[in-house]
């Protein structure tokens, strides 16, 4: 009896906090999204209204690029550093490691520093043809941003998985004449999937919904947390905004939950 109320008194501040953060807001939420005078009707209006489907199209093909060239870049740094000892690596990783550090707004502020108005690039270009160049503002900033602000997190965890990768397993497959491309096929990113898996879903979920770098360089294109934050603030709008913010909720869910079930197929089948 007495372990099964220490065992509650363990659950019970989980418990206040998913109550509190996670169930609560999730209901109110739903409930406002359904109490509009559109009703169920917002979420239809997602896929028929241009500006709403155009910014849930934005925000995909935004996270889908971010997630796909960040996978490729970490993937390939992962592989050339596991298992190599230079002078400086733990520098160089400490380096690779320091976005981790910055919020999104100061990432931004990087961004503009380089294609800005008043950016280096800006001043080179202007320099050379005479008229700035500027994409600080536009979906290659935002791509940029988001690519500064997601490698570090993926490298470091494929980088993980590429150091516990038996090197002879690699040796095996190259004495059986494999070439480069069918050790990478056959044993080496096999090996990397499920840390594929994970790092993508994670630079996806944060792609789609990551506000800080949005806010501050998102003046030409409209991605989905601006468009939830214009419409709660600006158009006062808050049932299209909760279904907005819904339906930006059920997608990253589901990628999560899809790259989370291919990662455990994967490791059980290793």
């Amino acid at each position: 009896m007495r372990t099964i109320r220490f065992d509650i008194l363990l659950l019970l501040p989980l418990a206040i906090f998913t109550l509190a953060f996670l169930v609560l807001p999730l209901v109110h939420l739903s409930l406002t999204a359904a109490q509009g005078d559109r009703g169920i009707g917002a979420f239809v209006a997602i896929l028929t209204n241009a500006r709403y489907r155009d910014s849930l199209i934005a925000t995909l093909l935004l996270a889908v690029v971010t997630t796909f060239t960040t996978l490729v870049v970490a993937t390939i740094a992962a592989q050339t550093i596991a298992n190599r000892r230079f002078f400086g690596r733990q520098l160089f990783l400490s380096f690779m490691a320091l976005p981790l550090a910055f919020p999104g707004v100061v990432v931004a502020f990087f961004i503009i520093l380089l294609g800005g108005r008043l950016g280096l690039v800006g001043a080179i270009s202007r320099t050379l043809t005479g008229s700035p160049t500027v994409f600080a503002y536009s979906i290659v900033g935002l791509f940029l941003g988001y690519f500064y602000f997601s490698v570090p997190r993926v490298l470091l965890t494929v980088l993980a998985a590429a150091e516990k990768l038996d090197p002879a397993l690699v040796e095996a497959g190259r004495s059986l004449g494999a070439g480069p491309l069918a050790i990478q096929r056959d044993i080496v990113l096999p090996a990397l999937f499920p840390a594929l898996y994970a790092g993508g879903a994670l630079c996806f979920a944060t792609a789609m919904g990551a506000f800080g770098t949005a806010f501050t360089l998102a003046t030409v294109v409209d991605v989905m947390p601006m468009l939830i934050y214009t419409e709660f603030t600006l158009a006062t709008n808050a049932t299209m905004a909760a279904a907005l913010s819904i339906a930006l909720g059920l997608i990253t869910r589901a990628a999560l939950a899809l790259a989370r079930t291919e990662a455990f197929r994967d490791a059980a089948a290793i």
